[in-house]
């Protein structure tokens, strides 16, 4: 399916899970900062993700300050950079901070180093 038919899918509920992957959220994401301002793709990423995480019965899953900090590090390097997402974040979020329930539910600036 191309992008369009995923994003559409996604957003639509109608995805099947198995697609949604890590891949599948750096497509979602390219997707959108393609189309968008990085503050609208920003937006329109996480509402997806949430909405599609709900769906699944998987709402607890979603983490602001991950997403959103994957969507600012995806814009200023692109796709290649986010190979090792765990280790890039670990550059700008210390793991107690990423625990907290306030970082899961709205965005958290690093306490490490700042994004891009």
């Amino acid at each position: 399916m191309d992008d369009i038919e995923f994003v559409s899918s996604l957003e639509a509920c109608t995805l099947p899970p198995e697609h949604f992957n890590h891949a599948g959220h750096v497509r979602l994401a390219c997707h959108y900062l393609a189309q968008h301002s990085l503050e609208e793709a920003i937006v329109r990423t996480c509402a997806a993700i949430r909405s599609y995480a709900a769906h699944l019965g998987a709402a607890d899953k979603y983490h602001a300050t991950i997403t959103v900090a994957l969507m600012r590090l995806l814009h200023a390097h692109g796709p290649a950079a986010l190979a090792d997402a765990r280790g890039l974040l670990a550059l700008h979020y210390s793991p107690e901070l990423l625990a907290t329930p306030a970082s899961r539910t709205a965005f958290m600036p690093p306490d490490l180093s700042p994004l891009p």
